[in-house]
């Protein structure tokens, strides 16, 4: 498990996307190696809060991705169940995940698996917990009729499936969770600690979710950023793709 802490929002950021593109550029997507990515969702496609909009209005639209490619879990599907199973099944088509890129709540929910959902959980039909449904608020103008109580979701085990993980977690409000996430036991009251088990995780946060971590901790993590900052090198997807 790595923990990567930069001072703040902004640099974890850059961090984490420096990361990503040297993923990618060594995955060398193709015609028959596609970079595929999936995410929860709870509202029609069509919906201006629906994630389907916002990653084309905000990333798809932007690069050259095969719209083929794109998998969202459609929750407006007419059977939930079987857009869940199919969705499970195309990952395993595709040779399953290579990268995970996600971020937690508060709670430290990973996805839409709330506190209490199974460690081993598969793309499934979630029930919201009030706290989500209060953080989702916002974008319905505060308007807690309109946000949406339950949620498709890839399941923990889902997650845990995949070859690598890397989670971000940024200010001062997710600080327990990283807390608990790094420092205590695996608790599925707090999902994310179950990527303590994952053999590739991780952690890139600021600054400001470190506050609950031990200090110990902290300077033992930030120890490492000469080894960790190797892995943004531009350099290093081409070397490692070579």
């Amino acid at each position: 498990m790595r923990l990567v802490i930069l001072d703040n929002y902004d640099l974890a950021s850059e961090w984490a996307a420096k990361y990503i593109c040297n993923r990618i550029i060594q995955f060398k997507p193709g015609q028959d190696r596609y970079f595929t990515l999936g995410l929860p969702t709870g509202l029609p496609r069509n919906h201006p809060e629906s994630y389907h909009s916002y990653m084309w209005n905000n990333f798809f639209k932007h690069i050259d991705i095969d719209p083929n490619n794109a998998h969202i879990l459609d929750g407006n599907a007419a059977d939930l169940q079987a857009e869940c199973d199919a969705f499970e099944k195309k990952i395993k088509e595709a040779g399953g995940i290579d990268l995970f890129v996600g971020g937690i709540g508060p709670d430290g929910h990973i996805a839409f698996n709330e506190p209490g959902s199974s460690l081993v959980s598969r793309t499934r039909l979630k029930t919201l917990a009030m706290d989500t449904i209060l953080a989702n608020a916002k974008y319905f103008d505060g308007d807690l009729t309109k946000v949406p109580t339950m949620a498709l979701t890839v399941g923990v085990g889902t997650v845990m499936d995949a070859r690598e993980v890397m989670i971000l977690i940024t200010g001062a409000h997710k600080a327990f969770a990283l807390y608990k996430a790094i420092e205590e036991g695996v608790n599925h009251m707090w999902t994310v600690s179950a990527f303590q088990q994952h053999p590739r995780t991780i952690f890139v946060c600021d600054e400001d979710a470190t506050l609950e971590l031990r200090v110990k901790t902290v300077k033992y993590f930030k120890g490492l950023m000469h080894v960790h900052n190797k892995l943004v090198d531009p350099l290093f997807s081409m070397k490692d793709g070579n």
